[in-house]
């Protein structure tokens, strides 16, 4: 299985209201890409991933994946919130069985299954702990097995890791380029966090009021750095990073008021 491509042509989203979120949004997501939205709060980075999970219908444009109109939910798209949204009376291995149960694989292999996908991230002796029994790094690691174990071509990502402290934080961004290294799936990751963004993203997206404000390539994509200690430590490029870093910055407003695309 492969990476769902996802697109967005002249796309207008929003809520109840007159007032539109995203408007004119042209945005292309390239089949197995990590591509990282940021931008300033309001500028709908949340509205385009439920857009792209078929939650949202969308105003006037199209957002399409592999070339065809998004018209609802799909098992290929998967979503991902801050809230780990785990079911309390389920434990850990029954949360990760659930998706793995809505494809029809049979119990036992569900079982199976879904204890290989704990041991990935982790959690192997965790299996039949409750989520109130977890802490909320933990919790984390069993939303994104559950995730994965439904083998989605789309993992729509929003600040997954916002509310974790930085040392949890950090282990979870080690994670997921860890499991990214093996999984097929197109991701689309929100967050507010620059150096987040440089550290898990092919691609950085800046949206913005008018629409994409930048857009910069990572140099060696998820190569071995360390989360949480600075854009490109270790990957060998780490001027280059930080110049990237800076221009963000600046199409985020954080330094001048320059936008800018890289």
């Amino acid at each position: 299985m492969t990476g769902l491509s996802l697109r967005a042509e002249d796309v207008t989203l929003g809520y109840g209201g007159p007032a539109a979120v995203v408007t004119g949004l042209d945005l292309e997501v390239r089949a197995g890409e990590v591509l990282v939205v940021v931008g300033p709060s309001g500028c709908g980075k949340s509205t385009l991933l439920r857009a792209f999970a078929g939650l949202l219908p969308v105003r006037a444009g199209r957002v399409l994946a592999d070339g065809e109109p998004i018209t609802g939910p799909s098992r290929d798209r998967a979503l991902v919130f801050q809230d780990d949204a785990l079911l309390p009376w389920r434990n850990a291995r029954r949360n990760v069985e659930l998706p793995l149960a809505m494809r029809g694989v049979p119990r036992g292999r569900r079982r199976d299954q879904a204890a290989q996908w704990l041991g990935r991230v982790g959690l192997d002796d965790a299996g039949d702990r409750l989520p109130r029994e977890l802490s909320g790094g933990m919790r984390q690691r069993v939303q994104l097995a559950r995730t994965l174990a439904g083998a989605p071509r789309a993992v729509l990502m929003d600040e997954p890791f916002g509310a974790l402290d930085a040392q949890t934080r950090a282990g979870m961004q080690r994670l997921l380029v860890e499991v990214l290294s093996d999984a097929p799936a197109t991701v689309v990751f929100v967050t507010h966090d620059v150096d987040e963004a440089l550290l898990l993203g092919d691609r950085v997206v800046v949206l913005g009021p008018a629409g994409i404000a930048a857009e910069v390539t990572v140099p060696n994509p998820r190569a071995p750095r360390e989360a949480g200690a600075g854009v490109g430590a270790g990957s060998g490029d780490g001027v280059e990073v930080e110049e990237l870093r800076d221009r963000i910055l600046v199409a985020l407003g954080a330094r001048g008021e320059a936008k800018e695309t890289v």
